[in-house]
């Protein structure tokens, strides 16, 4: 497991005690989806119904293994798919009946992988965020310049908005694409795995950021990620999936019970709480 960042985690992150403003964002109601087979058996996956919230300045995990659902989940919170049952809701309106523009206006997805058609410069690459703002075939505005100014300065790039995209390391290109997507002004933030290339620095340097960009500019942040103890660290509320079932919603604390974890991962491991009530996840010796 790639938990070797919990003490990096503690060292760097600050405590989290002040209660959130209340305000729920995003409303997940028995949502659910299955993946269509090629042939006529079964489906290929089917992700259960699924419920949770998260309100206004949380910063939210979604746990699991591969293939328990959590890109499924995402893909569904961000509209690229209708749930099969359910319904999900942002700021209170059902996803699925928002309109592309405006869609993209209130909820902005960090993907795994953003792939560049042609070469960028960064600034190049942020103002893309502010498309939806936009009409097709104009120059940028100044309110659109100044946005994706303060995105960049959120982030700490602005030092990087010369640079070519293809140039840049792998924090560094993490940086641009979450400014990019907060160019957007959304609501709501989602990020598929955005750790997965950094290392132990970089995963603690981003999972802060997000942490501060909840606490500071009111944003309620999604996040899929492996990382149990980062999670634990820097997390209001995780949601756990395994084989497309939300096995359990709640706090770190809440959530974290060994013998669940055990099952989930199919490894040996300890819980311990820490002082402040964080879990922190280890392995057990004879693995």
């Amino acid at each position: 497991m790639s938990e070797i960042a919990d003490s990096a985690a503690q060292a760097a992150s600050p405590a989290i005690a002040s209660p959130r403003t209340a305000g729920v964002r995003l409303k997940v109601e028995q949502a659910s989806f299955a993946y269509a087979a090629t042939d006529r058996s079964a489906p290929k996956f089917t992700l259960g119904p699924t419920s949770f919230e998260a309100q206004q300045q949380e910063l939210v995990a979604i746990l699991g293994p591969n293939a328990s659902g959590k890109s499924t989940l995402l893909g569904l919170l961000a509209g690229l798919a209708r749930p099969l049952s359910g319904r999900i809701e942002v700021d209170g309106t059902e996803v699925s009946l928002l309109d592309l523009r405006t869609r993209a206006q209130r909820i902005a997805l960090v993907q795994q992988e953003s792939e560049l058609l042609f070469p960028l410069r960064v600034w190049e690459y942020v103002l893309q965020g502010r498309y939806p703002y936009g009409r097709r075939l104009r120059f940028e505005s100044a309110e659109d310049c100044l946005l994706a100014g303060n995105a960049l300065a959120q982030v700490g790039a602005d030092a990087l908005r010369d640079r070519w995209m293809d140039q840049l390391s792998g924090g560094e290109k993490q940086r641009v694409i979450l400014a990019r997507a907060l160019a957007q002004q959304p609501s709501l933030l989602l990020l598929d795995e955005p750790t997965q290339h950094l290392d132990i620095g970089g995963k603690v340097e981003l999972l802060r950021r997000l942490r501060r960009l909840a606490d500071e500019s009111r944003y309620t942040v999604l996040v899929v990620t492996h990382e149990l103890n980062l999670a634990a660290e820097f997390c209001d509320r995780i949601v756990l999936l395994h084989k497309g079932k939300c096995l359990r919603v709640g706090t770190p604390a809440e959530v974290y019970e060994r013998e669940m974890l055990e099952e989930v991962f199919e490894a040996p491991l300890e819980v311990e709480m820490r002082a402040g009530g964080r879990p922190r996840v280890i392995l057990r010796g004879n693995y």
